[in-house]
């Protein structure tokens, strides 16, 4: 049996531990060797995870390299893991962005100029920042190649502490004088509102384990009950099933965000570091969506098409709701969070259209909103730092006194609103056209959600970047080389992965095909088939996808 998936796990967990034992960082020599051995082990992990999406096969078994060792025996509860093609993807997406997040979060920990003496800040604020990145990548990798149900729930909740302590004790210094009050309450509400969709999935965990026990079936692995309710060993009933639905569901779209559920987002980006905000909307809100397929719709096919339609209205109004209020944002992070609303509302759209290109395209979609944004997030913290201030009307000119940070924020921008070339365009277009396939109405309304974009990413670039120079950023810095080598392979994977994205849809649309065929969709036949040989419609009726009978 291998152990390459406990070991991309065990890695940052033990990075963690070990920064956070490091002698106190009471002098820059101390603190640097703090950062270099966090560093370390988020290449090693990145090393291993590269390593685990390299070895799984496309054509092979739906999960692979799996592990398995008994934990709480009297419940069938087990350390169980295993990788499909969306997991090893996302769990390489996490690998690759948490040393770019260190690397870009290089000074962010430092104890201010003039600390109490022998106060927190003086003595264990940069060890704890950096065990603290490490050990939100161990629970979110684990959470990715989980494949026991309670063991993905405890990862699940598991990971919100960490992330209490990065948005609380860690914020923005650019927040002004009442940010540590902000910032505890950003931190409360991110907490309040992830653990009560937690203890609502936790009902439904039990709801599951107590029917599938009277069943016969006591156990929480993913596979024996996903293969329980495909051949009808496991009849949930259709009240349970849509119950137990709603409870995960739940605290996946709390965690995504979904609207109405998503207000804890902007203040939690608002007053986080930069890095912190990119581990709460490139991460950790991941394993949201990446959960709704892997376990709603594994677990429970007919709830999710029965209420398919619902959660599509709510994505809908989600990708407008968030754009609009992006557009009319002075902060700019919080533009940038509320933009994430809107890009979580197709992504989640294109997961509950039930058809290949939507799901295929959402997968991509997650792997894509990471890589933009975390470009986007980071240069603005870079420019935030420099002048002090997150309002977008204290800027202006930048371009003309730091061209290369201009670039790079217009590049993260330019993605953010899908210009064909960059990443997010591929994924964008196949929710769209799988939304459209099945439902044209939402699809064409979710149009509307590009044009918004376009405003709110090029009317922040224009406020800020072009026009006079303000006083006040005529003698703003471009950016540094460690700067620039947080950005580049950012910029250069959105490139790469925007003109050539067969790689991913290699590993995901395996993956893909057997969540479909989990809730028993195809998809949808062309109104007006073509013949092959004489490019005409074969009748004139239109033919309708359906469900495999």
């Amino acid at each position: 049996m291998s152990v390459l998936l406990t070991a991309t796990c065990a890695v940052p967990a033990v990075g963690a531990v070990v920064t956070a034992a490091l002698p106190a960082g009471s002098t820059e020599a101390r603190r640097r060797n703090t950062k270099i051995v966090a560093m370390v082990f988020s290449a090693a992990t990145l090393a291993l995870a590269g390593a685990v999406t390299a070895r799984f096969d496309p054509d092979g078994a739906r999960y692979q390299l799996t592990e398995s060792y008994s934990w709480i025996r009297s419940f069938g509860i087990t350390f169980a893991l295993g990788v499909d093609g969306i997991g090893a993807v996302l769990a390489l997406l996490t690998a690759v962005l948490v040393p770019v997040v260190l690397l870009a979060s290089w000074h962010d920990a430092d104890p201010a100029a003039a600390p109490p003496e022998g106060s927190f800040e003086n003595r264990r604020r940069t060890q704890a920042f950096f065990a603290l990145v490490l050990a939100v990548e161990a629970m979110v990798i684990v959470s990715f190649y989980a494949t026991d149900v309670f063991l993905f729930y405890v990862f699940f909740e598991a990971m919100l502490i960490p992330m209490y302590f990065l948005i609380g004790g860690f914020g923005d210094r650019a927040g002004g004088p009442e940010s540590a009050r902000q910032r505890s309450y950003a931190a409360v509400k991110f907490l309040l509102y992830n653990l009560l969709g937690g203890l609502v999935m936790l009902a439904a965990v039990i709801g599951l384990y107590v029917i599938a026990q009277e069943q016969g079936l006591g156990t929480f692995d993913l596979q024996t009950l996903t293969s329980a309710v495909a051949d009808g060993r496991l009849q949930l009933g259709g009240t349970a099933e849509k119950a137990l639905f709603l409870g995960f569901f739940f605290a996946f779209a709390v965690k995504a965000p979904l609207w109405p559920l998503h207000t804890w987002l902007p203040n939690a980006m608002g007053e986080a570091t930069a890095g912190t905000a990119v581990l709460i909307t490139a991460v950790v809100d991941k394993v949201g969506t990446f959960a709704m397929l892997r376990f709603c719709l594994g677990l429970f096919p007919d709830a999710s098409k029965t209420f398919a339609p619902a959660i599509l209205v709510l994505s809908l109004v989600g990708i407008v709701y968030g754009a609009l209020l992006a557009i009319g944002q002075k902060d700019i992070k919080r533009l940038v969070a509320y933009a994430s609303i809107s890009h979580f509302g197709f992504i989640i759209m294109g997961i509950f259209a039930m058809t290949s290109q939507g799901q295929s395209g959402a997968t991509l979609y997650m792997v894509n909103h990471g890589i933009s944004t975390a470009a986007w997030m980071l240069v603005a913290g870079f420019l935030i730092s420099r002048r002090g201030s997150r309002l977008i009307a204290d800027y202006g000119g930048v371009q003309k006194v730091a061209p290369v940070l201009a670039g790079t924020f217009l590049i993260g921008g330019l993605a953010t609103l899908s210009l064909p070339g960059l990443a997010p365009f591929v994924s964008e277009f196949l929710v769209l056209v799988g939304t459209f396939s099945r439902y044209p109405a939402v699809g064409i309304v979710a149009t509307f959600g590009i044009v918004l974009a376009a405003l709110y990413a090029l009317l922040l670039y224009q406020r800020t970047m072009t026009g006079p120079v303000k006083e006040e950023v005529r003698g703003m810095p471009d950016l540094k080389v460690r700067e620039l080598a947080v950005v580049a392979p950012l910029v250069a994977l959105t490139v790469l992965l925007g003109v050539y994205p067969k790689p991913l849809t290699d590993l995901v649309n395996p993956s893909v095909n057997a969540t479909l065929s989990q809730v028993h969709q195809t998809d949808p036949a062309p109104a007006h088939p073509v013949s092959a040989d004489h490019g005409t419609a074969q009748d004139g009726t239109a033919r309708s996808g359906g469900e495999h009978k």
